[in-house]
């Protein structure tokens, strides 16, 4: 089978389309025809080499966590799917080294759901890490009826699904931040939007004058530097890029956990029309390594998908 791969760690010039033997199948996993995967940033941090003390990397290794596909085989103990099934999974194992960038996939059954019919694969290739990131950190940090949540990073793959699931939680308002030219996207998911940088605090309070219930980081850098400020009394902070939401302000510092009813749940909004997926463009497997660059740019709004 056809697979994008990389020998050493490095940018995307070390990435490249090679033949590769099809995926072995564990006892409690499925092997899918891939229809399509989704690009994260963490997979070039992986690639890069920022990630061994988290993940081991065997050499050589195949990018890709999420997917969607069609079983082709099933294992020996796996009484959740069958062949035929098409399934999206957060294919995250123990060890990156046979991912989801390939014409075939092995994937762990504890990290898979059925894809229902009014799902396309491009949009059940983009909904596990991002949507899973998201549900993760709203439901941590307690959103719930009537709160008022910050989002830093609103616009980007994590913060989009976060900012509508705040919603459908209940929250009474919710203030994204975003440059501008991502502020008129914000708005249709339902968000306030204000623009990042020196003022925020300012810009915030405009519309929360009292402080925030709960504030969502997935942008990092400076983004927890103003939680003193807008963070009210008793109010919760969860990050998944800055420790110090947990270590200085007795908050969540989260890292998605496969899970399989979530992604069900998150599949299912979508299917009903209630969870919008962005798509920023479609690639080829030939292409993919023109597609992570487009991601390491920084300016990607919504997922890129990768078709074999």
């Amino acid at each position: 089978m056809k697979a994008l791969t990389y020998e050493k760690f490095g940018g995307p010039d070390v990435l490249a389309v090679k033949d590769v033997p099809e995926p072995h199948i564990g006892p409690d996993t499925v092997v899918i025809k891939v229809e399509a995967a989704a690009l994260n940033p963490v997979d070039y941090k992986i690639r890069e080499g920022h990630v061994r003390r988290v993940i081991d990397t065997i050499l050589p290794a195949i990018p890709g966590w999420d997917v969607a596909g069609v079983v082709v085989k099933a294992g020996l103990d796996t009484p959740e799917f069958e062949v035929g099934d098409e399934i999206l999974a957060y294919a995250r194992k123990d060890v990156v080294s046979s991912g989801t960038l390939a014409e075939f996939a092995s994937v762990p059954v504890r990290t898979a759901a059925k894809k229902p019919a009014g799902l396309s694969f491009e949009q059940a290739a983009a909904l596990p890490l991002a949507g899973l990131t998201a549900l993760q950190s709203v439901r941590r940090a307690g959103v719930s009826s009537g709160a008022r949540v910050l989002v830093h990073g609103a616009a980007g793959g994590v913060g989009s699904f976060a900012t509508q699931l705040a919603l459908l939680e209940g929250a009474a308002t919710v203030v994204g931040t975003a440059s501008e030219r991502n502020h008129e996207y914000l708005r249709t998911l339902g968000a306030v939007p204000v623009q990042y940088g020196d003022g925020l605090v300012e810009r915030a309070r405009a519309v929360v004058p009292e402080g925030f219930d709960v504030i969502l980081d997935f942008a990092g850098g400076s983004s927890l530097d103003t939680v003193p400020e807008l963070l009210r009394d008793g109010g919760v902070v969860a990050s998944v890029a800055d420790r110090r939401a947990r270590d200085e302000f007795g908050g969540q510092y989260i890292w998605v956990r496969p899970d399989p009813a979530q992604l069900a749940e998150l599949a299912d909004l979508v299917a009903s029309g209630r969870l919008k997926v962005e798509i920023a463009g479609v690639y080829s497997l030939e292409d993919a390594a023109a597609a992570y660059r487009e991601l390491e740019g920084g300016h990607v709004r919504g997922k890129l998908i990768v078709r074999p």
